[in-house]
């Protein structure tokens, strides 16, 4: 009767599970899914999961409950290993056994599950506890008996064999224990290393088998195993990829092998390698003739691992330079394998960072050492250049427009990849380089016969603009020809069109050398600027151009802002373009006379004010919203890079006579026009106060002038201080308050604008406090208020007590730092404000005990530790007093516990990791976390 009962009351706990397991497997609602995974969760780390797991392994359950089973035994091992009495060790691995056993001729997925489990428990036990444990797995399973078949033993040892040092890679094992549990499976090496090499080259040894003695090969020597103790396994490896069903996982085996950083100490087995690499070659070039992508990539993927992971240790072999010259020109052949990426061929990418490796690695050498490679690489690598601009052609205008966004986007990326190796390869090859490719490019169009693409004069102009966007190439005596060969190219497709865009930008700091050049380029960037096709590349062209040669255009001037407020008003561009056209041409003017640039501005922006005008006395709605924020950014984005006050710095002593400007003189035209459009920007705010966006562009206006002019802005301090009190007692916004926070970093210290800004302060001060009173707390007001403080300025220390107990954590960051930071205002709180002294204890412990976001705790243990290092007698007080309360902070700590903490963080003063090891663990405990797998990753 007792195990009647006993048996139905273990059914009775068995449905909830078999429910809730059903739930998460086959209910279609997701929050039925979500509920029962949770549950599950939990089941799995309650006590009774010893029990239950057994049950659930019965061979009568479906595999789904089986799994679950398994799951659990390892959770439990791995993560309450502590719970286990020691004397139950050897009971709970006989058990693990015959369930492995057991399930070898069933379910896959749990054997696997099975398998991490008993790894799991030997990885805990070893090697005290369980000496030779791999040694004992392989005896327990090549023992005869039972009703599993040969087969089947030998794949779940495999299967066991391959997960352990997988699970010893995610364990949650101590430190000092991972170093001793590492040690031993290396010493267990001995034991699998015959077992693995008589499967693979057992003649009957099925595929599966073989393939899983592959898998098991490739988890092992991620413990570092010796590669000259793998080398059997190595070469039969190679001997596998012959073999169609086992070329994946050999690829896989070999790769991991050869990659493993230790693997260079053992230079005759990788002399041992290269031949066997080479003798690839014609199995590669079959794959590549016949389209067969897999083989193809996974040889190159063996090539280039072991050129990319030991090519230092190969060069150094000077007897053998032939066979490293081999496979160096093999990876070439990677490199340049025919097709476009990424639609033909995906292989070409993965050899790009072999040949940073090789040039690194060359250049390492000492000079003399150096030269002997030089000679036998330097040619090596000017092939190359011509395989990497091969590669980076674009294919025919037809298939290109057949590829798909994501394969265009792709090639885009493969580009950008070729760009930087042909730079960092000029590193080696130099001013040679630059020859090289202005001589086929001149040829190339000096060619009468029409064989020539635009694919090839595209790809050697990019080859230019790869290096020269960040390479210094004002000495280079073949860009002059180079300026002089583009006009003569006939750009007839869009992608070779952006390329002769982009490489002029590239080249903006020489032309800014060499002003003469200008007029041969700057008509074709002009008229580039009305292609719709050519936006990105001819607007950021001339940005770059009105940058670096600004003082050389003012010839130019007319043309380009007659040209660029054409483009402008025809709404050419996208909006993003649109204002980086703006801060070209602020670039431009800052160059010009006041009285021109003031000529300029109004024929620029005039059309723009009146239509704002216009929008200004509409009814708000969507689309007139969209017209004035565009409105606007144009004008901050004109006014952010237009500066004069950089001519007088520019001007000076130092400076070129052709770049000489005479000083400027009179108001700033920037703050002429901000004036003389105020009241219009009060019109539109007055009635799209309530947008954040409007007003975000308004504040985007003025926050941009006040960045670039500093101290020229003044003129307009009073009236925007004014306007900005308005704007925030009216509905706080964050822009508002940004650009509070620049007009008081500015101008709080300069007595005649200290008035307005004193004022303006502490209207956004009440408002702030206004707003916390009512309850509400954006992290904004509070971050920004911090950021805005000036010793001038008598800030309500309240303020920043009251915000600790706000949810936002930028907030309580940016609180916590002010504290840290500002020991003046930290000893103002904690001496002179004395109503705030408890309030600030409170708040802390509060905030520690669970209140605040466990992410924040380090922020809280350095206030913590600053008010104990600082006023340690006031700190003994108030923690006393916060700490005294019943059930504070959390009904979960003791009296015990809180006076253990107290005098924890009393006693250091000197040690800030150890407080905040002490404010973890009491938050933790506060939690009720203590001592669950949460904390374990806290």
């Amino acid at each position: 009767q007792s195990r009647r009962s006993e048996k139905g009351v273990c059914a009775g706990k068995e449905r909830p599970r078999k429910r809730a397991l059903h739930q998460l497997y086959y209910d279609p609602n997701i929050e039925n899914k979500n509920l029962a995974q949770k549950w599950l969760m939990q089941a799995q780390v309650s006590p009774q999961a010893w029990q239950f797991c057994w049950v659930l392994l019965r061979p009568e359950k479906v595999p789904e409950i089986q799994y679950f089973g398994a799951s659990a035994l390892h959770t439990k091992i791995s993560r309450y290993w502590g719970d286990i009495p020691a004397e139950q060790y050897d009971t709970l691995k006989t058990q693990l056994f015959s369930q492995i056993a057991r399930f070898a001729s069933g379910s896959k997925i749990v054997l696997t599950r099975l398998c991490v489990a008993l790894a799991s428990l030997a990885l805990n036990m070893m090697p005290e506890a369980w000496p030779g444990a791999v040694s004992e797995m392989v005896r327990m399973f090549q023992e005869e008996g039972g009703e599993v078949d040969g087969r089947a033993r030998c794949l779940a040892l495999l299967e066991l064999l391959t997960v352990l040092p997988e699970e010893f890679q995610t364990s949650r094992l101590p430190q000092y224990r991972k170093g001793q549990v590492r040690g031993a499976l290396g010493r267990e090496w001995t034991a699998v290393y015959p077992l693995l090499q008589q499967l693979l080259r057992q003649p009957d040894s099925p595929p599966l088998v073989k393939a899983r003695v592959l898998k098991c090969l490739s988890s092992w020597v991620l413990l570092d195993v010796p590669l000259n103790e793998s080398e059997g396994l190595v070469e039969a490896s190679f001997t596998a990829l012959a073999d169609p069903e086992l070329f994946d996982t050999a690829v896989e085996a070999i790769v991991n092998t050869i990659s493993q950083p230790d693997s260079q100490r053992y230079v005759n087995t990788l002399l041992k390698l290269v031949p066997q690499v080479l003798q690839l070659q014609e199995q590669l070039r079959d794959a590549v003739q016949n389209g067969d992508m897999e083989t193809s990539h996974g040889i190159c993927r063996i090539a280039v691992s072991l050129g990319e992971n030991h090519s230092r240790a190969l060069l150094e072999q000077v007897e053998h330079w032939q066979s490293f010259l081999a496979l160096v020109n093999m990876i070439m052949f990677c490199t340049g394998i025919p097709g476009h990426y990424p639609v033909n061929e995906t292989t070409s990418s993965l050899t790009l960072t072999f040949w940073y490796t090789l040039q690194d690695d060359i250049m390492s050498f000492e000079a003399e050492k150096q030269a002997v490679y030089l000679q036998v690489y330097r040619p090596v690598y000017f092939q190359l250049v011509d395989v990497l601009l091969h590669k980076a052609q674009f294919p025919s205008d037809e298939e290109y427009a057949s590829w798909s966004s994501d394969e265009k986007e792709q090639f885009r990326i493969y580009r950008v990849d070729i760009s930087d190796t042909l730079m960092y390869v000029y590193e080696m090859l130099g001013a040679e380089l630059l020859s090289n490719l202005y001589d086929k490019l001149g040829r190339l169009l000096t060619n009468t016969e029409p064989t020539t693409t635009w694919q090839h004069t595209e790809a050697l102009l990019y080859g230019f603009q790869s290096i020269a966007e960040t390479i210094d190439v004002n000495y280079s005596d073949v860009i002059p020809g180079l300026i002089g060969l583009i006009p003569r190219i006939n750009i007839n497709n869009v992608q070779l069109a952006d390329t002769v865009m982009f490489t002029i930008g590239a080249l903006a700091e020489w032309l800014a050398d060499h002003p003469v050049m200008l007029s041969s380029v700057l008509p074709l960037v002009l008229q580039a600027l009305g292609n719709p096709d050519l936006s990105v590349s001819s607007v950021s062209t001339l940005k770059k151009i009105c940058r670096e040669c600004k003082y050389d255009l003012p010839p130019y001037a007319n043309n380009i802002v007659a040209v660029s407020q054409e483009v402008l008003i025809k709404q050419i561009h996208k909006t993003s373009q649109c204002m980086w056209l703006m801060q070209a041409l602020g670039f431009l003017l800052s160059a010009l006379p006041v009285e021109e640039i003031l000529r300029n501005l109004h024929s620029l922006i005039t059309p723009y004010i009146q239509q704002l005008e216009k929008l200004a006395g509409e009814t708000p709605n969507p689309s007139n919203k969209l017209a004035i924020i565009h409105i606007l950014g144009l004008l901050s984005n004109l006014f952010t890079t237009l500066d004069i006050t950089k001519q007088e710095e520019e001007s000076g002593e130092n400076a070129p006579p052709i770049k000489s400007v005479p000083p400027q003189t009179g108001p700033n035209p920037v703050v002429v026009v901000l004036q003389q459009v105020f009241a219009l920007i009060q019109t539109v705010l007055s009635k799209w106060l309530n947008d954040s966006q409007v007003v975000e562009a308004v504040c985007a206006i003025f926050e941009k002038s006040v960045k670039t002019l500093l101290h020229d802005f003044a003129p307009m301090v009073s009236q925007l201080s004014e306007m900005l009190g308005q704007m925030y007692s009216t509905i706080p916004q964050a822009s508002a308050l940004d650009l509070t926070r620049q007009m008081v970093h500015i101008f709080a210290s300069e007595t005649n604008h200290f008035p307005p800004i004193k004022a303006l302060f502490e209207l956004v001060t009440s408002v702030t406090l206004t707003i916390f009173q009512q309850g509400r707390h954006p992290c904004f007001t509070v971050v920004s208020v911090f950021k805005m403080s000036k010793p001038s300025m008598n800030v309500c220390e309240c303020l920043r007590v009251l915000s600790l107990k706000f949810p936002e954590g930028p907030t309580v960051k940016s609180t916590c730092f002010f504290f840290v930071s500002q020991r003046s205002s930290l000893f103002n709180v904690v001496k002179q404000k004395k109503k705030h002294k408890s309030l600030t204890a409170v708040l802390f412990v509060q905030a520690i005990g669970g209140q605040s976001s466990r992410s924040l705790m380090d922020q809280f243990a350095e206030v913590l530790f600053c008010l104990n290092k600082h006023c340690f007698a006031l700190l003994t007080v108030w923690l006393k007093e916060a700490l005294r309360s019943p059930g504070f902070p959390s009904s979960r700590v003791s009296d015990e516990q809180k006076d253990t903490f107290s005098q924890q963080v009393l006693r250091e003063r000197v040690n800030k990791r150890r407080v905040k090891d002490i404010v973890k663990e009491f938050t933790l405990v506060c939690r009720g976390l203590h001592g669950t797998e949460y904390a374990a990753d806290y």
